[in-house]
């Protein structure tokens, strides 16, 4: 028979998961997200990813700024449903809230848990040159990310992954591996297993003073950090791109990289293809994006803007 549930989450990475919950039949009886926050040019008030697509489906949402009132806990209980699922819902779960359905709460997670636990695991993950991470179905405690893991499924990180890239392929892993284990608790089959305590780290919400590339540390940081940053908040640096006014530097966001043969001095670029030295090695820019303007292609940029051999950026 299939799960009355609650559905608790916040940004797009969460959608995929919510809609294979509706597709596979699951009854879900009310929608968590994060109230609706100011975005935009007039800063109007936008709902999130998973509220609107809540909506579509004609499921009531509900948007606390916390969950630790009794009025917030009672309406909560008050769905009569069999569990949670929460994907990326942005507030903790007071223990009323976790104790108030019988087959508990659970939550998807973008890592291969204990190894970074917190908001920013996928972004971490590239950052930290990481080799795989995965997505993990755990259910929830009071602590942060500690409960006992009842599914897992690895992904690999490849060489010039960029979180974007990363967040798609865990998004609809989470949701393909949510549904299985739905199924599971279903039939009354879902077995969990403590986490190891060996191997924890955290993944602390990225910080936009993170962003500015150091060009004096190596390569293959440079190029972690450039595409564990992409597409937000990116990695930046500053170009002298005016030629008439030699003294401007315009910010860039960096948004792909690669590997490259060379070294210099640190920031140094090295020929016409916009390879950069770094502190050891070099890293060539594959795809960039000036202040106001849309991302381009390396090769698009350089035909719009001046960037020599013998220049250098900050």
């Amino acid at each position: 028979m299939p799960l009355r549930l609650i559905f608790m989450g916040t940004p797009e990475f969460s959608v995929p998961v919510l809609t294979s919950l509706i597709g596979h039949g699951h009854e879900v009886v009310a929608v968590y997200s994060q109230p609706p926050r100011p975005a935009g040019r007039g800063m109007s008030e936008k709902k999130s990813p998973v509220h609107e697509a809540a909506e579509r489906f004609g499921i009531p949402v509900f948007t606390p700024t916390s969950l630790k009132g009794e009025a917030e806990q009672a309406e909560f209980a008050a769905h009569d449903a069999d569990a949670a699922v929460v994907v990326a819902y942005g507030l903790l779960l007071p223990k009323a809230i976790l104790d108030a359905v019988p087959e508990g709460c659970w939550n998807g997670h973008a890592s291969l848990l204990p190894r970074w636990r917190g908001a920013a695991p996928i972004q971490r993950a590239i950052m930290a040159g990481d080799k795989e991470t995965g997505v993990m179905v755990m259910r929830m405690e009071e602590g942060l990310d500690t409960g006992p893991v009842a599914m897992a499924e690895k992904i690999a990180i490849t060489k010039n992954m960029t979180a974007n890239q990363l967040h798609d392929q865990l998004s609809q892993a989470c949701a393909d591996l949510m549904i299985r284990a739905m199924g599971a608790l279903e039939r009354g089959q879902l077995v969990t297993t403590p986490q190891s305590d060996q191997g924890v780290t955290y993944a602390a919400k990225i910080d936009k003073a993170e962003a500015r590339i150091d060009w004096s540390q190596p390569a293959q940081q440079v190029h972690d950090q450039i595409r564990g940053l992409s597409p937000f908040p990116g990695a930046w640096c500053e170009m002298q791109l005016a030629v008439h006014a030699p003294e401007k530097m315009d910010r860039v966001k960096l948004l792909q990289s690669e590997l490259a043969d060379g070294s210099g001095e640190p920031g140094m670029v090295l020929d016409d293809q916009l390879t950069i030295a770094c502190g050891s090695g070099a890293v060539r820019l594959v795809r960039l994006q000036r202040a106001g303007k849309s991302a381009q292609n390396a090769d698009e940029f350089l035909r719009g803007n001046r960037v020599a051999s013998g220049d250098k950026v900050s």
